[in-house]
């Protein structure tokens, strides 16, 4: 489920003790995202809801957080397994996933390889995955613009494929 203008940032899981806490899977990796103050919309029986985070802390791969409002373990029950989304923040840096689908991959020769039929997750860096079979990790990728997916692999990296 998407909502026109949000981006998905992260799962609510399964409520942490009795005061409302949840734990929080964040799909972002922006620290934005996940500090005092951020406002996160999700849908639930009513609509559209906004939450705003009053403490938040890491715990293992995920976060302890508090929503302003939802003070008891009942109220966080209802919140379980619920998407969040949020605004997109401009970073001039980033790439997104959503803009490297599709887009045609070709070196920083010239060369075409093919074009992005999927990012993979990976626990070191996401990885590109190519229609033509070859796997290129996210940071030799240089830029992905106006559907052009820029990469500059050392030397050797894509040899495989020859």
């Amino acid at each position: 489920e998407s909502f026109p203008d949000l981006l998905e940032v992260g799962r609510i899981g399964k409520p942490h003790g009795v005061k409302g806490d949840l734990f929080v899977s964040f799909t972002s990796d922006l620290e934005q995202r996940r500090q005092v103050g951020t406002v996160l919309t999700l849908r639930d029986s009513s609509g559209l809801r906004t939450l705003t985070i009053s403490t938040v802390r890491p715990q293992a791969e995920r976060y302890v957080v508090h929503f302003e409002g939802i003070d008891d373990r009942n109220a966080a029950e209802h919140l379980i397994n619920k998407f969040l989304f949020a605004e997109p923040i401009e970073d001039g840096d980033a790439i997104w996933v959503h803009d490297l689908m599709g887009s045609t991959v070709v070196d920083v020769a010239g060369t075409t390889w093919g074009t992005v039929v999927g990012v993979v997750n990976n626990p070191a860096h996401d990885i590109l995955e190519v229609s033509n079979g070859t796997l290129v990790p996210v940071p030799f990728v240089v830029s992905c613009t106006n559907g052009v997916t820029t990469i500059d692999p050392p030397e050797g990296l894509l040899d495989l494929e020859s």
